[in-house]
């Protein structure tokens, strides 16, 4: 799991139909957490907004986390950050 933070939204039109209905944001992972990932498109089932910090599951267990265990999900947010000591401002 990372965290990082929600910079966008993505509208998909033609998408696969187990996605339908659902949000997809741009997640930039903080910059400890990042390895060689900018950006990623999270599936969000739990309502972040743009400028939160979220936590992200990825593989198998973002599938899990949003309960759709046959979609093709590789990345889903599955908390909101309240406080931490990890968050980082520019």
């Amino acid at each position: 799991m990372i965290a990082g933070k929600v910079v966008g939204s993505l509208v998909s039109t033609r998408k696969s139909d187990k996605l339908v209905g659902n949000k997809f944001m741009i997640v930039e992972p903080l910059r400890h957490m990042s390895a060689d990932t900018r950006q990623i498109i999270a599936i969000d089932v739990i309502g972040a907004g743009i400028g939160e910090y979220v936590m992200v599951a990825q593989g198998s267990a973002a599938r899990i986390g949003c309960d759709m265990p046959d979609a093709p999900v590789d990345a889903a947010i599955v908390g909101i950050i309240d406080e931490g000591g990890i968050i980082e401002e520019d």
